[in-house]
């Protein structure tokens, strides 16, 4: 059997952004092209909302008007996918999410289903990775308090990266994509 080494040991860093459908410099490159105005922080591989809390005061204020978030690809028994996303420390329970989503029993999707539906690595989910989910059938729910907000940190498809983007340009980016985000309480 021959295996790929650089597929093998590929992690969600910018080292590896070459092998997403779309790189990290290319989104970027985009969100320029669409005059959507954000701030870059580069930092170390975060996998976790643990590890990115450790973090977060290199880059976001003291100041409550940035949100820190966390984003579940989730599947259900019909093979459904949902991105959803919530403020980082915003508990969600699978049973009564289902429930706002309406679909059945929900698991978090594979490193494969997630690279294929989001194109994206574990790590480095994001918002912005709907610029793929959007042909793959992802459903995208966000926490409607996260509207209460002026600012959003999201990873730019890979985990070392951090942007800040004001609100009305992560809405911005989704209607230059076609996707209607289904704003929901959490």
């Amino acid at each position: 059997m021959n295996e790929n080494p650089v597929h093998k040991e590929a992690d969600a860093s910018s080292r590896f952004q070459d092998s997403l459908p779309v790189s990290s410099d290319q989104i970027l490159a985009q969100l320029e092209r669409w005059k959507i105005d954000y701030v870059r922080y580069d930092h170390i591989p975060l996998n976790t909302v643990e590890e990115s809390k450790r973090v977060q005061n290199q880059f976001s204020s003291s100041d409550e008007d940035g949100a820190h978030i966390k984003n579940l690809y989730l599947r259900d028994h019909k093979k459904r996918n949902f991105l959803v996303i919530a403020q980082q420390d915003h508990p969600i329970d699978l049973k009564q999410l289902k429930v706002l989503l309406g679909s059945g029993r929900l698991s978090f999707g594979s490193p494969d289903r997630l690279m294929e539906h989001l194109g994206v690595r574990p790590g480095a989910v994001t918002p912005l990775s709907m610029i793929n989910g959007r042909t793959k059938q992802v459903d995208l729910f966000i926490d409607q308090n996260l509207q209460a907000y002026s600012k959003i940190y999201v990873h730019p498809l890979v985990n070392d990266r951090t942007l800040e983007l004001p609100i009305e340009g992560l809405e911005s980016f989704f209607g230059k994509i076609g996707v209607t985000p289904n704003w929901i309480t959490i």
